[in-house]
């Protein structure tokens, strides 16, 4: 039983990239499905599926670049976790490498990237950044 299955699909994304792996399970949750979602809009990721018997896990695949293939994800990493929430303001949300890689935040309408968010003039709870 994983209690934060934000930072345990972050960490399952990380150690597939570790292995050059193509594709990668992660537990099939509705936050997990909306970042998945956002991941493979954003060009992170190739596709993702819904995979399993009774529908219980969701397969990414993954995108790698170039002749050495290079993961697309440089870095992953949690920024509100259980015991600590962190919450910002449009006006505070931190723009990731000046605009290059995104920020997951949970906002009064979905789960939406920093520029929708600083778009929509919504601030909320900042999940992970992804660069």
């Amino acid at each position: 039983m994983v209690n934060d299955t934000i930072s345990d699909m972050l960490t399952r994304i990380r150690n597939a990239h570790l292995v050059k792996s193509k594709t990668v399970l992660i537990p099939n949750t509705q936050i997990n499905q909306k970042i998945s979602k956002i991941l493979e809009k954003e060009g992170f990721i190739e596709s993702e599926q819904v995979y399993g018997n009774q529908n219980k896990q969701i397969q990414l695949y993954l995108k790698y670049k170039g002749r050495y293939q290079k993961p697309c994800i440089t870095n992953l990493r949690r920024i509100s976790q259980p015991g600590i929430r962190v919450y910002a303001n449009h006006k505070e949300l931190p723009k990731i490498l000046g605009g290059i890689g995104i920020m997951i935040i949970s906002t009064s309408k979905g789960i939406m990237t920093d520029r929708e968010a600083r778009y929509h003039k919504l601030g909320g709870e900042l999940l992970c950044s992804i660069w």
